[in-house]
């Protein structure tokens, strides 16, 4: 363990402060996003070693919680040093990313580089605005579909998985402002709605997993080509990049009312949904109750943080940021434990769902039902840090 020993000038500055002052005043409560990252932060050292890795790696997952415990960087610069003391162990000073391999073409390689923008705007080191090209050089050449959406990874030919809409469009919208290539807005919003459209279920709303444009493999329905369940984290990340993607597609964008359409029709079907006992969303959405389903955090999070969000910037009425507020405080009793460290953590996040490989992934019930569940999984705490800085929670 990484574990960090408590700090001499911390407790000093406690036991004094029981002599500061003679009058009694209410303390704010500490918010949830500091004290989740706080917990994150005391735990482990660095990153590299978070829930049990060894070493540092160019990961999606990792990133995101780095990236979700920067946000809090104006309140205490140590947050912002926690994401860039684990970026440093792979960026060298030319731009060169130790374990990322472009010829890979896999999406969620594309993730991380999203902190890259961060770190050159937080503290103007070239090496981050030296390494960002390589990824767009790879999306340039990444394997489409027909109809023009990213494949998932090369080893999963002709598949679109909702994850990788989270996964590249935000940092190719981010790059398309930043470094004014207005051209790929167009493919952002295009995939944004070409996913939308292959993996819909027209009665429900909901999106189904993934889409098989081939439809050879054997999880995908020979008629639709889309996988037969609709899973918690999925949709997730769906709804998560839509909303992030806005903050960067130009409010004259022809397709910008169409991008805040589709957020709104998905939350209304994720919001059908929600369990009316727990308030929270389901591992397998539609299922609620049954054998074996359970309560998941990574999707509660996540449609948490793109509800409070979406309302926040205008996109959906303040209706959404009540629910939010509401989930948020269900999510609390549903998923969040005080630990034998005395600490928050998060429990019942699903581990990792895919499709197809080796061995083989259905993309069954009972396929989704029985993956692992992990506590303090980075893709559940990354979100809920930020639904809860969303929230001012």
């Amino acid at each position: 363990m990484h574990q960090k020993a408590p700090y001499l000038l911390f407790i000093s500055i406690l036991f004094l402060s029981g002599f500061s002052c003679k009058t009694t005043k209410t303390e704010t409560p500490e918010k949830w996003s500091i004290k989740m990252a706080d917990a994150v932060m005391q735990r482990y050292d660095t990153l590299a070693y978070y829930n049990g890795r060894t070493r540092a790696g160019w990961s999606y997952d990792v990133s995101l919680l780095g990236a979700a415990i920067d946000k809090l960087g104006d309140t205490d610069p140590k947050y912002s040093a926690y994401l860039k003391t684990f970026i440093d162990m792979l960026v060298d000073e030319n731009g060169h990313i130790e374990r990322y391999e472009m010829d890979k073409y896999n999406i969620d390689l594309i993730r991380p580089a999203t902190t890259l923008f961060t770190l050159a705007q937080k503290t103007g080191e070239e090496k981050y605005k030296k390494a960002i090209p390589q990824f767009v050089t790879q999306m340039e050449s990444h394997p489409k579909t027909q109809n023009g959406c990213y494949w998932h990874k090369l080893r999963y030919p002709s598949q679109v998985w909702l994850d990788g809409v989270y996964m590249g469009l935000p940092f190719l919208a981010e790059y398309a402002k930043e470094y004014v290539q207005p051209q790929w807005f167009d493919v952002v919003t295009h995939e944004i709605s070409t996913v939308y459209d292959v993996t819909l279920d027209a009665k429900t709303g909901l999106l189904y997993h993934a889409w098989d444009e081939s439809k050879e493999q054997k999880w995908s329905n020979q008629e639709t080509g889309q996988s037969p369940h609709f899973w918690s984290r999925a949709m997730g990340w769906y709804v998560m990049a839509i909303v992030d993607v806005l903050d960067f597609l130009p409010e004259e964008h022809p397709d910008r009312a169409e991008l805040i359409n589709i957020l709104k029709k998905t939350l209304d079907a994720l919001i059908q949904v929600r369990d009316p006992k727990t308030g929270v969303w389901y591992q397998v959405l539609d299922r609620v109750g049954e054998d074996r389903n359970y309560p998941e955090g990574s999707g509660t999070a996540m449609y948490i943080y793109a509800m409070a969000k979406g309302a926040k910037m205008g996109y959906i009425n303040n209706s959404y940021l009540e629910l939010a507020n509401a989930a948020f405080d269900d999510m609390l009793k549903t998923f969040v434990i005080t630990d034998d460290d005395g600490m928050p953590s998060m429990v019942n996040i699903c581990g990792s769902c895919g499709l197809g490989g080796n061995p083989y992934r259905d993309g069954s019930y009972d396929y989704y039902v029985t993956e692992k569940i992990v506590k303090n999984d980075t893709k559940g705490v990354g979100p809920f840090i930020l639904a809860a800085i969303e929230l001012d929670r």
